[in-house]
């Protein structure tokens, strides 16, 4: 987090960070780290960059993040208080719940009828975007900087021209002949 970065800032940053760590969870990024639950090995969505891709204008959630960010901790606070959660005041809500808790919460917040499931979903989305094809990034690079999700994925680089090709049909077969009318670049003319 940038060390310009407000009170306001902080928080959000610390509550995307900790629902994207719930979409895919992974290992903590230092050993006091508290929006990073550890509930898997490896590195998850706030590894392979969610807060960058949430930021990407081109998503259209953006704009909505400080909301959703101060959202998702009044649920939190709302969802403590049923479960008889005591929550630490140095984190925000959302951050300060157990990871299982953060899970079962957000699990109701994107369940069929929640009046809210739509930005939850979106939000829950894009999360595993920048885990899984890494939305934000040209693919190329991300997989030459070493992004967790596209490896994990197997994901391999392209040849030196920057195409990918397959020595091997995945069907067994060819399926069709390129288009005489593609151009060099792979598209359509």
């Amino acid at each position: 987090m940038p060390p310009e970065a407000t009170e306001e800032e902080r928080v959000m940053n610390l509550t995307l960070e900790a629902f994207a760590d719930t979409i895919v969870p992974g290992e903590k990024r230092f050993p006091g780290d508290r929006a990073i639950a550890g509930a898997a090995p490896g590195p998850g969505s706030v590894a392979a960059g969610a807060l960058e891709l949430l930021n990407f204008d081109a998503t259209g959630v953006t704009a909505g993040l400080p909301y959703l960010a101060q959202s998702v901790n009044d649920h939190a606070k709302s969802y403590a208080g049923e479960a008889g959660l005591e929550l630490d005041d140095d984190v925000p809500p959302f951050v300060a719940l157990p990871y299982e808790h953060r899970r079962e919460l957000v699990r109701r917040l994107t369940a069929p009828g929640h009046p809210e499931k739509d930005g939850w979903v979106s939000l829950a989305l894009f999360c595993n975007m920048a885990y899984d094809s890494a939305a934000h990034r040209h693919t190329a690079e991300a997989i030459r900087d070493g992004h967790p999700g596209l490896l994990a994925l197997g994901y391999t680089e392209p040849d030196a021209d920057g195409f990918w090709r397959f020595p091997r049909y995945g069907y067994g077969r060819k399926l069709a002949e390129i288009h005489p009318d593609t151009t060099e670049s792979g598209s359509p003319a």
